[in-house]
């Protein structure tokens, strides 16, 4: 069964700038002999603890041992304020016509506290959700993604992955799927889509109106694939 998975953050929703905003912030105060902006750059997609204890070993000072919640609090009122869908997903959305799941790094609770607060809601509040919380590891491992493919009762290699960050693109190709590298949201630089194909991704895409043309490519390829299998067999 083909199925369409969206990552949410810097895919359907733009909160990577707003994230990376508290965090450089909050770590410039608190880790001050570290660049936070350059290392937060090469962390896109880990989990904002996974994002500190990295850090922490980089760095001769120590976090709060309340920092984790610190800085999850104030992101959460940057997002509530401040948050807004990708320019184009509502309208994608509204006229796709096959099965569609999400799977992030984030919490179960952001993510539909995210979806309530752009609008998105309206199309995906039932659309099954996975995060992180319900593995061992997080992405780049890519337990989420399989773990998704478990429960939607289709095959890894029947999935279309879009993705924004390296970690995300490994761990759904590490899980036999197939990723586009989203480069639309406002956190992307200059070099991130050769970062994505380094790390597998099979097309890159930079707005949202591009997804049509890349599911019938996909598709083709997919029908092809099959016709040379039974040639060679």
């Amino acid at each position: 069964m083909e199925t369409l998975i969206f990552d949410c953050d810097g895919v359907l929703v733009d909160s990577e700038c707003l994230a990376e905003g508290v965090l450089m912030e909050r770590l410039g105060q608190w880790l001050p002999d570290l660049h936070p902006e350059q290392e937060l750059r090469q962390a896109l997609g880990m989990t904002t603890s996974a994002i500190l204890a990295h850090l922490e070993q980089r760095s001769r000072y120590t976090l709060p041992s309340d920092a984790l919640d610190r800085i999850d609090a104030a992101i959460e009122v940057r997002l509530a304020r401040e948050l807004c869908a990708i320019p184009g997903v509502a309208d994608h959305l509204a006229r796709l016509s096959l099965p569609v799941a999400i799977v992030s790094n984030s919490s179960r609770r952001r993510v539909r506290a995210s979806l309530e607060t752009t609008g998105l809601a309206e199309w995906l509040d039932d659309v099954p959700l996975f995060t992180a919380e319900e593995v061992e590891f997080p992405k780049p491992d890519p337990g989420v993604y399989m773990l998704a493919a478990q429960r939607l009762t289709c095959e890894p290699s029947d999935c279309l992955v879009i993705e924004d960050s390296v970690s995300g693109v490994t761990a759904a190709r590490a899980a036999g799927m197939t990723v586009i590298g989203f480069l639309g949201a406002s956190h992307i630089e200059p070099g991130h889509d050769r970062s994505l194909l380094d790390a597998g991704a099979w097309r890159l895409m930079t707005r949202m109106n591009e997804l049509d043309d890349l599911l019938a490519l996909w598709r083709q390829s997919a029908v092809s694939d099959n016709a040379n299998t039974r040639t060679t067999e």
